[in-house]
């Protein structure tokens, strides 16, 4: 795709007093195969602070936002850590979920926004939030096309991704559509990365076609230590969940991996209680990562709960032994190591489905908050 093929346009979007949200240029209007999302239906206060962190918002719930590896794969020919795991190209990685606001544990050291308290309906056509998703992700990138440190080539290959990292906020489990959503980005030629919480094991079990990888957010060793960290907010049987989500896992005909994210003073350490986990799931990879001093865990945790990466890479030394693995690999500026027993590159899938030549680009999002 050339540059000269993306158009931009404008648009407004305001938030009214009770109501969601009001497009000033008129109705849902259609773009090449698709209609564009629906209006954003998340809380105005929420959307808000999302819209100034750079998220773009699509579909009613969900939304898109440039992961800092993929600018510096533009500008820095730097690779995420999942480039050195996995073989992901980091500039052709789009970083979204179909719910932003949305989640089912209120976790003490997730670093994104608060989500709403309220579990929302998401039921978005998923070729239209495909689509959608893109045509945002293209607008973000927008910048790099001008930006004479930017790699010209990298910039044109990254409108069309070839990766879906559903991992950018939310729990994506709780998307009524997923399924048809996974095999909407396969179609494309699309390698997807699902991150999920694991407390829904019916939805793991029935999801149909299963994502490129399933990730499954381990990230307290036992119950106590689960309920204390991740906060359930509407089930207290939210571990005994994760734990039949984990024994699911090795029936999944997809690559698996059990990420621990390590918060000193907290979950740090536990080797033989992780490694029973780990042992129910029987896992392709594990990932240990350290707990990073950010965002809104910033409210809930202190600086002394990170981890050095010699931390996290002790834990993995201990760990590996007790699941009948190895250390495969480590990215100490990431603070993240990779167990397991070989490092094979991911597939992408097949392409059998072009994006519309028309797509374009998502117009700008000019969000106003109601007066108090």
């Amino acid at each position: 795709m050339h540059a000269s093929s993306v158009r931009i346009g404008a648009d407004s979007i305001s938030f009214q007093p009770n109501r969601a949200v009001s497009r000033q240029d008129g109705p849902t209007q259609a773009i090449g195969e698709c209609v564009q999302s629906p209006i954003t239906r998340i809380e105005p206060k929420i959307a808000s602070r999302l819209t100034k962190q750079k998220y773009h918002l699509v579909g009613e719930h969900g939304g898109v936002k440039v992961c800092h590896w993929t600018k510096q794969s533009l500008i820095a020919d730097r690779s995420c850590y999942k480039g050195t795991f996995y073989g992901i190209e980091s500039h052709g990685c789009m970083q979204m979920a179909p719910n932003v606001d949305t989640c089912n544990l209120a976790c003490t050291y997730c670093w994104r926004e608060p989500h709403s308290e309220t579990l929302h309906k998401i039921d978005d056509d998923p070729y239209e939030l495909y689509l959608e998703s893109v045509r945002a992700q293209r607008r973000l990138l927008t910048g790099f096309g001008g930006n004479p440190k930017a790699d010209r080539e990298k910039w044109l290959e990254a409108q069309n991704p070839k990766h879906v990292a559903i991992s950018l906020n939310g729990e994506p489990t709780l998307y009524s559509r997923l399924g048809e959503f996974l095999d909407i980005c396969h179609q494309h030629g699309t390698s997807t990365f699902l991150v999920t919480n694991g407390s829904l094991p019916k939805v793991i079990e029935n999801l149909d076609p299963l994502p490129t990888q399933l990730y499954v957010s381990v990230d307290a060793p036992n119950k106590e230590v689960f309920d204390r960290l991740c906060k359930p907010k509407f089930d207290q049987a939210a571990f005994h969940k994760l734990e039949q989500t984990l024994e699911l896992l090795p029936s999944l005909d997809t690559r698996t991996v059990c990420r621990h994210t390590l918060i000193k003073h907290e979950s740090l350490g536990h080797h033989e209680d992780y490694a029973r986990l780990d042992n129910l799931a029987d896992p392709d990879f594990i990932e240990a990562k350290g707990y990073v001093y950010v965002g809104n865990s910033r409210n809930n945790l202190t600086i002394e709960n990170m981890p050095s990466h010699d931390d996290v890479m002790g834990f993995s030394q201990r760990l590996a032994p007790l699941v009948g693995r190895e250390v495969l690999s480590e990215r100490r500026e990431s603070r993240v190591a990779l167990i397991g027993k070989e490092m094979i590159p991911i597939t992408l899938p097949e392409k059998v489905r072009e994006l519309p030549a028309d797509l374009g680009i998502a117009k700008p999002q000019n969000l106003v908050l109601p007066q108090a």
